[in-house]
């Protein structure tokens, strides 16, 4: 299904060393005709970084959707009984989000959304970003896998030799995984290899 005219939310929380890519990937989502709705989680928001800061990641969100991005709980809880957003991307997901979600925890705007979200049956994208993915952090990823209307970009072991447990979504891979996701489909092969590093 395509992109065009529909209503995306793109939730970013603390991956940032994945936050280059990812404001690369959602600029080319905007230019889908795609109605780009952007969540911050309170990381995202609040910690500065070898990456950026604050102020420079508002700041290019804003620029690539066009509109302000919701920065607490309650401007996120109203997504759930509005409907508003046809599909639902957390760009990126780290572990520590993978496993509130799984568990149910609603303490950021970005778990707010995606439990507001998915209460409605609306299709939810993770595009994990973990050093603990096939670590802590794989039963959460096994949870989120067997839960319905979530739907994963998908990822690899990015560095295994010198980060074995990491697990790191495709990012180039987000939009076809968007539109199969519309369908209540998931994009496949969901495991990926990446390069040798």
């Amino acid at each position: 299904m395509e992109l065009n005219g529909k209503n995306v939310g793109v939730a970013l929380t603390g991956s940032f060393c994945t936050f280059e890519k990812a404001f690369r990937v959602l600029e080319e989502l905007s230019g889908t005709g795609a109605n780009l709705y952007p969540i911050l989680s309170d990381s995202a928001q609040q910690i500065s970084s070898r990456f950026g800061t604050p102020g420079e990641y508002l700041a290019r969100i804003r620029s690539i959707a066009g509109r302000d991005p919701i920065l607490s709980i309650e401007t996120a809880e109203p997504l759930g009984p509005s409907s508003l957003l046809d599909v639902l991307a957390i760009v990126p997901c780290t572990g520590n989000t993978a496993a509130k979600l799984a568990g149910g925890i609603t303490d950021s705007p970005v778990l707010m959304a995606a439990k507001a979200h998915l209460r409605v049956g609306n299709p939810l994208v993770i595009a994990i970003s973990t050093n603990d993915g096939l670590g802590m952090n794989l039963k959460n990823i096994g949870s989120l896998f067997n839960s319905k209307n979530i739907y994963f970009v998908p990822f690899g072991q990015d560095n295994w030799e010198k980060k074995p447990n990491s697990l790191v979504a495709k990012l180039e891979l987000l939009r076809p995984t968007l539109e199969l996701a519309l369908e209540h489909r998931q994009y496949h092969p969901v495991l990926i290899s990446y390069p040798k590093p």
